[in-house]
């Protein structure tokens, strides 16, 4: 899942994006309306955690504007304001969910994978392909019956193959959704989590499809 942070007081905006990483999450930092805007409109994110007092276009204006363009991304908004008048206004916007400052990192962890499992028109969060589990809302996984340990990316890199079941996923798709917008490194880093998944699921778990990308299949090896 890919979030996008728009928040203009950094060390939070840095403390929440390490936070949200070191769960298996991809995430972007942007630090002002306008910005936050604009990467909101052309990147493909899972959810916004978006604050309300930004630089240049405070929060309101800019779920408003998102919303205007027909943008259905969650947004989760955060501000130092409290009063029902502030709710209601970051609602009234098209907000799904709001938290005052200070809050607990918990409680946003929390908000956050609730907002991400009601996307999908209330979809169970537990896949099945094959004699392989997914359960997305408790990050656990099984084959087979017998649970397999997953670090939060090699979760993370599985979601995208797991929400596409027999559809070919390209590594960029992976890349763009698990790995953050900022990533720089190696493109082949997807390799190697996708060997490692191999190596905990079983071989046959996940079809290399050679020019385009990873399937996944979850019948027995």
């Amino acid at each position: 899942m890919r979030l996008l942070i728009v928040e203009d007081e950094r060390r939070l905006a840095v403390s929440l994006a390490k936070g949200l990483m070191a769960e298996g999450f991809a995430v972007d930092v942007v630090h002002d309306g306008p910005e936050g805007l604009h990467r909101a409109q052309e990147g493909a994110y899972d959810l916004v955690v978006l604050d309300i007092m930004l630089p240049g276009m405070n929060g309101y204006r800019v779920c408003g504007a998102l919303r205007a363009a027909g943008c259905e991304v969650p947004i989760l908004m955060l501000t130092a304001k409290d009063g029902e008048y502030d709710e209601a206004e970051g609602l009234d916007t098209g907000a799904d969910d709001y938290l005052t400052k200070p809050f607990s990192y918990v409680v946003l962890l929390a908000r956050v994978r609730a907002l991400l499992r009601r996307r999908g028109q209330g979809a169970s969060p537990v896949v099945r392909v094959g004699d392989l589990v997914v359960d997305r809302g408790a990050r656990r996984v099984e084959r087979d019956g017998n649970e397999a340990p997953l670090t939060a990316k090699e979760f993370s890199v599985l979601e995208q193959l797991v929400v596409r079941p027999g559809e070919i996923v390209s590594k960029a798709e992976i890349l763009e959704h698990v790995w953050d917008f900022a990533y720089e490194g190696d493109p082949n880093i997807v390799e190697v989590y996708v060997s490692a998944l191999r190596r905990k699921l079983g071989a046959g778990v996940i079809e290399t499809v050679r020019g385009a990308g990873y399937r996944l299949v979850g019948s027995r090896a």
